[in-house]
């Protein structure tokens, strides 16, 4: 971000924390200097101690994956909150494995909704009391209700509300309705469709069942991590009349040894080119021109864009497959260490690391509060679907988009008004990655 910018942006965070409230924040700080005074003083005894201690020695660990653990957050979280925020990015399945594994490893797990549904249920995260939240209140409905508009459909998949709450403050169960206890405070989604080079396939793309177009032999990718790359394929298999599913989101061992037979046969075929698994593999693939047409994420379109290189983000007929992702506590976590977690969790919420994730293409669990820190044109360009008036610029201060133009798919209500389905854990998951794994060795 340009220095200017990270300058507004800090102004606008104290304006947000004004004299106009007392905030657990600062009844955190102020108890501890004032049960320090009294406590040294004689004048108080048994006042928890916890507060008296200093929140900058405080540390916490966070892992997930590299698409949120952003180092300019951890600076910011140094700067507003005082304590110190370390971050370790990893893959989609060693997250998954790590939070069920090494428990202990970890202070905060930011992983998506998939990947709850598979760990939160092994016990070694704690639920989150969303009373102690203040911004709860601006979290999208689509993560309470699953629903974007009152009247919309629910998508297939392991829709983020539906392993987003449990029961009590001890449980590990899903609830099937909104409850005070959460699994993960959503911080992070998108929507995802393919990614395609038009100048080098100079026609019309609307259907995922381009992807297994022979024209593009040798010149397609699919992402290489299996609960997600088995909806991709699916997509692509119902759009090609190829195979037809009950629910996507949770599939028959018939239907998905349909989808890997059809995935192997092009592959052998050659359709191929590679399997990525990170940003950057995806982001070279399509770079170079190796790869014409892929799954991709929105931000990796941007990057192979920001290099002056044409590529978009192509809107299909059949819909987007989207995901979504949160911030968890470890079960371990107490005192002033899980105070400072929920005060991280309400800062995360307030506006100024939604509007860095919507600069990136992405979108923001509060998107109103997001919206506060950012400018009118940016905000009509991300969320709107409105030509941009300036260049647009990334988290960084670099020019994504010149002015004019249009986001691909257009506004928020039309991206994620169209979603198919979400990343999902099936109820076949071993069977389905057993099959997976047969499909990339084929």
């Amino acid at each position: 971000m340009t220095t200017d910018t990270s300058k507004s942006t800090a102004k606008s965070t104290k304006n947000l924390l004004s004299a106009k409230e007392v905030t657990r924040r600062g009844f955190v700080k102020g108890a501890a200097v004032t049960a320090g005074v009294a406590i040294g003083s004689g004048a108080i005894t048994g006042f928890p101690t916890i507060w008296a201690q200093n929140i900058k020695n405080v540390t916490l660990r966070q892992f997930g994956t590299g698409v949120s653990n952003i180092n300019a957050v951890a600076d910011k979280v140094k700067e507003d909150l005082g304590f110190t925020l370390q971050m370790t990015a990893l893959d989609s399945d060693a997250v998954a494995q790590r939070a069920v594994t090494q428990p202990k490893s970890f202070d905060i797990a930011d992983i998506e909704y998939w990947i709850c549904k598979k760990v939160f249920p092994a016990g070694t995260m704690q639920p989150m009391d969303t009373t102690k939240l203040k911004n709860y209140d601006a979290i999208s409905k689509l993560f309470i209700t699953g629903k974007l508009t009152p009247d919309s459909e629910i998508a297939q998949g392991t829709a983020p509300h539906t392993v987003g709450f449990v029961e009590s403050a001890d449980s590990v169960d899903f609830a099937s309705a909104p409850t005070q206890w959460m699994t993960l405070i959503p911080t992070i989604y998108n929507a995802d469709t393919l990614g395609i080079r038009p100048d080098l396939i100079n026609r019309p793309i609307d259907s995922w069942s381009e992807l297994l177009n022979p024209e593009f032999k040798g010149k397609a990718s699919i992402l290489n991590i299996p609960s997600i790359g088995i909806m991709d394929a699916a997509m692509v298999c119902e759009a090609s009349g190829l195979v037809t599913y009950g629910d996507k989101g949770n599939m028959t061992k018939d239907e998905i040894d349909k989808t890997i037979a059809v995935m192997i046969e092009a592959k052998n075929a050659g359709q191929f080119r590679a399997f990525w698994k990170s940003f950057d593999e995806s982001v070279n693939l399509m770079a170079s021109g190796e790869v014409v047409i892929q799954s991709m994420w929105s931000p990796a379109v941007a990057a192979v864009r920001s290099k002056g290189i044409a590529c978009k983000y192509q809107p299909l007929k059949e819909g987007y497959r989207a995901w979504g992702g949160g911030i968890g506590l470890a079960k371990h976590l107490s005192g002033l260490e899980l105070e400072a977690a929920y005060e991280y969790i309400d800062w995360y919420l307030s506006g100024w690391v939604g509007a860095y994730l919507n600069r990136q293409g992405y979108y923001s669990a509060a998107p109103a509060t997001a919206q506060k820190f950012m400018s009118e044109d940016e905000w009509g360009f991300w969320m709107e679907g409105k030509a941009a008036a300036g260049d647009i610029l990334s988290p960084d201060g670099k020019v994504m988009e010149k002015a004019g133009a249009v986001r691909d798919g257009g506004s928020y209500e039309e991206r994620m008004g169209s979603v198919a389905c979400w990343n999902s854990v099936m109820d076949e998951n071993k069977h389905m990655i057993r099959k997976w794994n047969e499909f990339i060795a084929a």
